[in-house]
């Protein structure tokens, strides 16, 4: 009799589980950006004051962020199938609740919701993918898949967030996760395996899961607010000092514990540690230039929602193609030449970008800048995955998988805060001169997107210095075999 585990790990199946995977990732980078160009409208219809509306933004980046790294122990030490249609769960009844939502409160608090379950299931759902295709060409064509989805999934929801808001209402950017999600729900266990990391002793690091969940959501809650606290104000300060004593004691606990969420081993990894150091800075750089241009684009330009999400297009497509093409490059030569030359190619996409006028023209001032970004959006997404995950053990992979999601994230909450800071403290000071609206946005939304082009290149850099030419120099993390549930 033919079981589940054995379909997951034969012909086509595999493949069809794969696509499975790649619709949940599809879900939680579109939910990243898709509400974006509806804030507007959200703020009508449930009375949002203009303070308390960031937060349908940033209570699912917060928890998202915060629990990365836990959902991904988790994921390993529970079993991934089990956990990945958990988090699905959670995602698709909190977006539900979005959906529903009848005050400020509600969707603030739902989105809160979607961003546990997107913790949850994203790390799972890439250790499936880890344990199911083996390292090598099958595992960077299924990670190259991977990549073209988180490569073209933000600008995806800037477009469908805009055909939904203008069409048949906000509330169906949460509403169409529902069915996807029970449709994931049923097909998982016919299409992916369960697994878990084979353990001597398979015991819970509480303390360290804890402080290391704390530590991450207040550094990122620290970041969120600092545009209107202050970056010198007693709030951005003592929220940075609190979040660095807990993940200092985190990383006291971590040296003592006999089974630690974070084995610092994985460090070893010089792949590991570049790609999450440049994680940061990729995050920086693409969180931060969505959120910048999108507001010139409708601010500055006029742009409906609509108009909006069919802008992002070229830079959608383009990010789709390159991430295929770098899938194939990476397994030539290693995640080094890839992942730095995606990161330079998209900081001179950048560079372009910061060209923009006053009365900017799209196909002239927008599109050259959205290809050329967009051909190195998807060249280093998808080496970026492919090293985070690099020589990493089975046992780890669901920790591996977390980590390089978790550094992405907190890189996007702080390029959105140091772009945002940078952009308001340029605009103003162009106001107070005597320049016009436009004018003084369009200067500050200048200034925004080449820091974006340097978080870019320091994010090139890093590679450079930290990731050795030949991955088969890379030590391993004692890798063990997963047990079949």
């Amino acid at each position: 009799m033919t079981t589940a585990g054995s379909w997951a790990k034969s012909g086509a199946r595999r493949w069809f589980g794969l696509g499975g995977l790649c619709s949940a990732f599809f879900m939680v980078i579109l939910d990243v950006a898709i509400v974006n160009v509806a804030l507007p409208t959200i703020q009508v219809d449930l009375d949002f004051s203009q303070k308390n509306l960031q937060w349908v933004v940033s209570a699912y980046a917060l928890t998202f962020g915060g629990l990365l790294l836990l959902g991904g122990r988790t994921a390993d030490l529970l079993g991934r199938r089990r956990i990945f249609m958990i988090g699905v769960a959670l995602f698709g009844a909190t977006s539900l609740l979005a959906g529903l939502a009848w005050s400020d409160l509600v969707l603030i608090g739902a989105r809160a919701g979607q961003g546990v379950g997107a913790a949850i299931m994203t790390p799972a759902a890439l250790s499936i993918l880890m344990t199911t295709f083996e390292e090598g060409a099958e595992r960077n064509k299924a990670l190259g898949a991977w990549g073209a989805v988180g490569a073209s999934g933000a600008t995806a929801g800037v477009l469908l967030g805009g055909i939904l808001t203008d069409t048949i209402g906000w509330q169906w950017i949460f509403f169409i996760n529902v069915p996807i999600s029970v449709a994931l729900i049923a097909l998982a266990p016919l299409l992916l395996d369960e697994s878990r990391a084979t353990l001597e002793h398979r015991s819970f690091d509480l303390a360290g899961a804890l402080t290391v969940t704390a530590g991450i959501a207040v550094l990122i809650y620290a970041l969120v607010e600092a545009n209107d606290a202050g970056w010198g104000s007693l709030q951005t300060l003592g929220l940075l000092a609190v979040s660095a004593a807990l993940l200092a004691t985190f990383t006291a606990i971590e040296l003592r514990s006999r089974q630690p969420v974070l084995p610092f081993s994985i460090f070893r990894i010089r792949a590991v540690t570049g790609s999450n150091v440049a994680g940061v800075a990729f995050g920086g750089a693409v969180f931060g230039m969505i959120f910048i241009l999108t507001l010139y684009m409708q601010q500055v330009l006029g742009y409906t929602p609509i108009e909006t999400g069919l802008a992002w297009l070229a830079m959608s497509l383009t990010a789709l193609v390159s991430a295929m093409v770098s899938s194939v490059l990476v397994t030539r030569v290693g995640p080094r030449l890839p992942l730095s030359i995606g990161l330079i190619v998209a900081a001179i996409g950048l560079a372009l970008l910061a060209q923009i006028p006053v009365d900017g023209d799209y196909v002239t001032d927008l599109m050259p800048g959205l290809l050329v970004m967009g051909l190195g959006l998807g060249t280093a997404f998808v080496a970026l995955s492919i090293g985070g995950l690099e020589g990493v053990g089975e046992r780890d992979s669901g920790l591996a998988s977390g980590l390089i999601n978790t550094t992405q994230q907190v890189g996007g909450a702080l390029g959105v805060a140091v772009l945002s800071t940078l952009a308001i403290t340029r605009t103003e000071s162009f106001l107070a001169d005597g320049a016009s609206q436009a004018s003084a946005l369009t200067e500050g939304f200048q200034i925004a997107l080449y820091a974006s082009a340097g978080f870019s290149l320091a994010g090139a850099v890093a590679v450079l210095a930290l990731v050795r030419r030949s991955p088969a120099a890379e030590p391993d993390l004692e890798p063990a075999k997963s047990s079949q549930a």
